[in-house]
């Protein structure tokens, strides 16, 4: 069977499933080494050098101007992660993102942030995948080592505590904590400064 360019990236928009075995996964294959690459060189570079940004321009398509991204940094499909203006990425940050991963403006992450898109079959683990897209919305702030499951969209102003666990939406000016992550408080929206 012959598969058009692009249909692993419309099974995964579409929450899959995916079978690594078929000849359409080659693309997607392709991606993760090209990403990588990138990561690695990225990675190997020194903080204050300037071409550790070229890598990541590289690596997302696009220029980095208004957003800050800070190394060690690992991606695995840069084809699939979107920027708003103002963004900042600390350091150590893990997104595994063949689902896509969207980061609205002025989204502020800590060190440590992990977000997976990409979940295995519970039956046929090692060959099929389900995909759900995140969704950080405007001036969310995520905490120290904060991991996101797929499918998640965290809403705006939303601040997501140190270590949680986000399984589930978060809803615009929450603060939200613990494993899994559950609302601790709200923030005031009139309070809230751009």
């Amino acid at each position: 069977m012959e598969y058009e360019t692009g249909c692993v990236y419309e099974l995964m928009d579409r929450g899959g499933p995916t079978d690594n075995r078929e000849p359409y996964f080659k693309e997607a294959v392709e991606e993760m080494m090209r990403s990588r690459v990138l990561c690695a060189k990225a990675n190997a570079a020194m903080p204050d050098d300037p071409a550790y940004v070229g890598y990541l321009e590289e690596l997302f398509g696009r220029r980095l101007d208004d957003v800050r991204i800070l190394t060690p940094f690992i991606c695995d499909f840069g084809n699939r992660v979107k920027f708003g203006k103002g963004v900042f990425i600390n350091h150590s940050a893990i997104l595994s993102a063949s689902g896509g991963i969207e980061f609205e403006d002025g989204v502020m992450t800590a060190p440590g942030l992990r977000i997976a898109t990409i979940n295995h079959d519970m039956n046929n683990r090692h060959t099929i995948y389900t995909y759900g897209k995140v969704h950080i919305r405007k001036n969310a702030w995520l905490g120290m080592n904060v991991t996101v499951c797929p499918g998640v969209t965290i809403g705006e102003y939303a601040v997501v505590a140190a270590g949680a666990v986000v399984t589930k939406d978060v809803a615009d000016h929450a603060v939200v904590g613990g494993v899994p992550a559950r609302i601790i408080r709200w923030l005031d929206p009139d309070e809230q400064k751009e």
